[in-house]
């Protein structure tokens, strides 16, 4: 009893416990590098996109100060650090409100496609027959359609092309969720379709349980395993599409809030004419979001993997081991010097063999 209690493994703190912190102490290596360089840019993205009313010295559509007016094009200097726009904004204001607008429409977006998908996926998946067929057929013609074109078409639908900050934002919001919402129906539709001709469901329907419970209890908590890469991924896209759609001139407009595509397609003149400032931050801001993201979907997924999960131990019960066989009797384990270092007439323990049986 004395034993037991000893080998017994410590409880594990709370803050091990967070999400991130566990997957951060799971990784090793490269990994573990993709991980925080991720996590890096993803939280100076939100803390910009939190705290920009303090961090932008101007705001996103204000043209002149106590020393009058900005002016158009200026370049890079102690008052504008990043230098005006062919508009006469401050290219910094602009590319740090622009984090805010950006995490808007990630939240309402990816938000909104989640519980729809999730929902319809589940249903469709769990159920199946008709309600299936017609929903698959649907799914698949949206997803079929091309992404971008149908987010352009839905927001002249909704908001006419142009809008203010929350009619913007809700317009591409809901526009990317229509194009993301069949991404989740199929990965949800699929995985549901598998669990639920698992031994534990069938014991749950013999048991008298109700499809509700049975969908939520015991389905949908195993299939959406994948979601946080899927969620991951989809917000990098939804800064590309939303970035997609002012830069077409389908987006918010620049009085109401301040969008890097918009940006980018009133700079598109000034790189012909060595103007680099205006369409470099804006272009970098869109580049490293996407990336930080990016990475910390990766990585999640990764270590969501249990072959993945126990390389770093592994690792550690492995230590300089070269080689391992398994022989009649035991398994033979070799040293540094592998099985090939074996010569006649010499003993095992001379080359750091062990033999098990």
């Amino acid at each position: 009893m004395t034993d037991a209690i000893a080998t017994r493994p410590p409880k594990r703190l709370l803050r091990d416990r967070l999400p991130v912190v566990h997957q951060l102490r799971q990784s090793v290596g490269l990994q573990r590098g993709m991980l925080v360089a991720g996590l890096i840019l993803t939280g100076l993205f939100i803390f910009t996109a939190i705290f920009a009313p303090l961090l932008a010295p101007y705001g996103f559509n204000q043209l002149r100060d106590i020393d009058g007016p900005f002016g158009s094009q200026q370049p890079p200097s102690s008052a504008h650090p990043f230098g005006t726009t062919v508009g006469g904004y401050d290219v910094l204001s602009r590319t740090i409100w622009g984090t805010q607008t950006a995490l808007l429409v990630i939240i309402a977006a990816v938000v909104l496609s989640i519980f729809a998908g999730v929902f319809l996926g589940l249903v469709s998946g769990y159920f199946g027959g008709w309600l299936d067929r017609v929903l698959v057929v649907i799914c698949d013609a949206i997803y079929a359609f091309p992404s971008l074109l149908l987010a352009i078409v839905m927001a002249i639908v909704i908001s006419g092309g142009q809008s203010s900050l929350w009619g913007g934002v809700l317009a591409a919001a809901i526009s990317i969720s229509v194009v993301y919402i069949p991404q989740y129906f199929r990965v949800i539709r699929a995985e549901t379709v598998r669990i639920k001709a698992e031994a534990y469901v069938e014991s749950a329907k013999v048991l008298g349980a109700s499809n509700s419970r049975i969908m939520v209890r015991h389905v949908l908590r195993n299939a959406t395993r994948t979601l946080p890469l899927i969620f991951t991924l989809n917000s990098s896209e939804a800064i590309l599409t939303l970035a997609g759609l002012g830069f077409l001139g389908f987006g918010i407009e620049p009085t109401a809030a301040a969008e890097w595509g918009y940006d980018l397609n009133k700079a598109l003149a000034d790189v012909s004419s060595g103007i680099w400032w205006t369409a470099l931050y804006p272009g970098l801001a869109i580049v490293l979001t996407v990336l930080g993201i990016t990475l910390v979907g990766e990585s999640l997924n990764d270590l969501a993997d249990p072959r993945l999960r126990g390389r770093r131990r592994v690792a550690k019960a492995s230590g300089a081991v070269a080689e391992t066989s398994v022989v009649p009797g035991g398994t033979l384990i070799a040293g540094p010097g592998g099985l090939d270092g074996l010569e006649d007439g010499e003993s095992f323990e001379e080359h750091g063999i062990e033999v098990k049986s």
